[in-house]
């Protein structure tokens, strides 16, 4: 059954069977793969079947196009409970901000160690970003700087300016001090006056990219749509915004816990660039942070979570399921519960995923079969991998001691 995972994930073989067998001898070989395989083809097949299609021939390309269908009903219940016309104007600009009026709510906690705004804007001050400032029509910094968040002026450059103006301001990162941080609310941004709409026409038409992420600041910022919105709009928004949320909660995580750690600016750098990890020597493997802040997440009932006190409250470690989330504004949507690391592989080359993000950005651009998307089934596979061996007791407790060991001496200058 093992080969059901290494063909979903198009895996680097032998190496990936290897990797699989060093867990199992660490977590005593209790078959974790192949309890996990079975559930992945139970739950395909349960999918398949509440698709209306054949549970024993079902292709990938027909479940490609079946799952296609079924958003366009998801969309439109979505809009309907968050206040748009369920067939109303596509074009209609109130719906980014009744998406995130709606999202509002789903964050909880809210708080994060995010930059502070007044840092923020002097590190854009000190990398002034001219093409941003032209593009929306400011005559000077000071009243861009009046008139503008750093959240909005970060996502405008992020689409605007040049490649080595982005480089030189991730460099200045690497000078900040954990006293440039505070703790906060997590901030969800939708900048919509007609400067910022102009932008979109000009910019994310082309770029095809209006939902920004800063794990530095804490926020979120959803820019204007086109006025012709692509379909599936409110649904894909609001579902990569929530991951966007859980991403800030674990590098939130990850920073305070380095607070006290000389070098901390080097470690806003990695978290910004890159992925934070932590090095399992025990476990033969680096571990992504993110799975870390997971793990703990999902396990903090039923584990010893407060040996991050008193850097990191237990509380603090929060992950939330997207999907669920999304089912509290419109059950129907409960249909995608589970899915994330879901997929087929139809014994003819083909995977298709049953990935709600894969799903909405394959169907919300209009990708074909052959271009459809599959990052994040395949990312949520491998995590949820990690996470099962995790929560076997010896790799556990095998991960709780090399926390401990490395945590120490940023606990002792507390």
């Amino acid at each position: 059954m093992t080969r059901v995972l290494s063909e979903l994930l198009e895996a680097q073989e032998p190496n990936f069977q290897h990797s699989l067998q060093q867990l199992e001898a660490l977590a005593g070989h209790p078959r974790t793969d192949i309890r996990l395989s079975t559930e992945v083809v139970q739950g395909m097949r349960t999918k398949i079947h509440q698709l209306g299609l054949d549970g024993h021939d079902t292709t990938a390309r027909e479940l490609y196009a079946a799952i296609g269908e079924r958003l366009k009903a998801d969309e439109a219940r979505f809009r309907v409970r968050i206040g748009v016309e369920a067939h109303g104007d596509q074009s209609s600009p109130d719906v980014m901000l009744q998406v995130i009026r709606a999202l509002q709510g789903l964050i909880s906690p809210k708080t994060c160690f995010a930059l502070k705004s007044t840092v923020a804007k002097r590190l854009l001050k000190a990398q002034l970003p001219k093409k941003t400032m032209k593009s929306l029509g400011y005559r000077s910094a000071d009243s861009m700087f009046k008139h503008e968040s750093a959240p909005a002026l970060f996502a405008a450059a992020a689409l605007i300016e040049t490649d080595a103006w982005t480089k030189r301001l991730l460099a200045s990162f690497s000078k900040l001090k954990a006293t440039d941080f505070e703790l906060r609310d997590i901030s969800l941004e939708h900048p919509s006056a007609k400067r910022w709409q102009d932008l979109s026409e000009q910019i994310v038409a082309q770029k095809k990219q209006y939902v920004l992420s800063f794990k530095e600041l804490g926020s979120v910022v959803v820019l204007p749509l086109p006025r012709m919105q692509p379909q599936l709009s409110a649904l894909t928004t609001s579902v990569l915004v929530l991951h966007a949320v859980n991403e800030i909660r674990a590098a939130s995580s990850y920073l305070r816990l380095h607070q006290m750690e000389a070098g901390f600016g080097n470690l806003v750098h990695q978290v910004v660039v890159g992925e934070a990890s932590f090095a399992a020597e025990a476990l033969g493997r680096p571990l992504s942070w993110e799975t870390l802040h997971q793990f703990f997440s999902r396990l903090q009932n039923t584990i010893q979570t407060n040996i991050f006190e008193p850097l990191l409250a237990s509380e603090e470690l929060v992950w939330s399921n997207v999907e669920q989330a999304l089912a509290s504004i419109e059950p129907s949507l409960e249909f995608w519960h589970d899915t994330d690391h879901v997929g087929l592989h139809d014994g003819l080359g083909n995977s298709t995923s049953c990935n709600l993000t894969d799903a909405l950005l394959s169907h919300t651009n209009g990708l074909p079969f052959e271009q459809r998307v599959t990052h994040y089934f395949k990312q949520a596979l491998r995590s949820e991998i990690v996470l099962r061996y995790l929560g076997d007791d010896k790799p556990r407790q095998t991960l709780l001691a090399n926390l401990q060991m490395k945590l120490a001496p940023e606990m002792a200058t507390d």
